[in-house]
């Protein structure tokens, strides 16, 4: 017979922070011993096909402030657009790819990074393609769950057009913020803002 238990009081709720990204990413913050490298510290493991790319940015609060306690996780395809994982049925991904990285942002400046491969195009549950991203999830202080977003590339036009996302966003407006910036050749920065009129737009998963 099923107790009642209304003796037990409600567990209270936990932020990431502020350790979260030490705890993770203990090398990073200076802490040894622990794992020879941080999980998710590369995503290239040897000699990969594709564009070789960097991914810089900053998760940003509504004041406007770069978070220094912030860790990201970003998820993608390998060039070719196949997954490194045993559900991945079309084909046999990238050997030394892993793609899946996880990065802390820097204590000074806010700034994460990752060294990855420009994604293929994958497709959605109707068989129409997505244009190249990664997703993104983000924890940090004051941020009970984590949340997941995506950017997208500058240089896929065509291909965010028809993106059976990126057109289901009710205020088109608003895909500019999934849009990356192009510095130089190769390098993709991504700001992630969690409030404000440039609020980043995020996914419920």
């Amino acid at each position: 017979m099923v107790q009642p238990l209304d003796h037990l009081k409600e567990s209270p709720s936990q932020t990431a922070g502020p350790y979260v990204h030490i705890g993770c990413t203990p090398n990073f913050t200076g802490i040894s011993g622990v794992y020879p490298q941080d999980l998710g510290h590369e995503m290239i493991t040897g000699e990969v096909s594709g564009t070789a790319i960097r991914i810089t940015g900053r998760v940003i609060d509504g004041t406007g402030t770069p978070l220094r306690d912030a860790m990201i996780e970003i998820w993608q395809p390998d060039a070719a657009g196949l997954f490194n994982s045993p559900a991945e049925t079309r084909g046999t991904a990238d050997p030394n790819f892993t793609g899946w990285g996880r990065a802390a942002s820097d204590m000074v400046t806010g700034e994460f990074a990752f060294d990855t491969v420009k994604p293929g195009a994958v497709p959605f549950v109707d068989g129409r393609l997505q244009a190249p991203h990664v997703t993104f999830w983000v924890v940090a202080r004051g941020i009970n769950l984590g949340l997941h977003t995506r950017m997208y590339f500058p240089d896929e036009d065509a291909a965010n057009a028809a993106d059976p996302i990126l057109t289901r966003i009710e205020h088109q407006n608003r895909v500019r913020t999934l849009i990356a910036e192009t510095p130089a050749e190769g390098h993709y920065h991504f700001d992630i803002h969690l409030q404000g009129p440039n609020e980043t737009v995020f996914f419920d998963i």
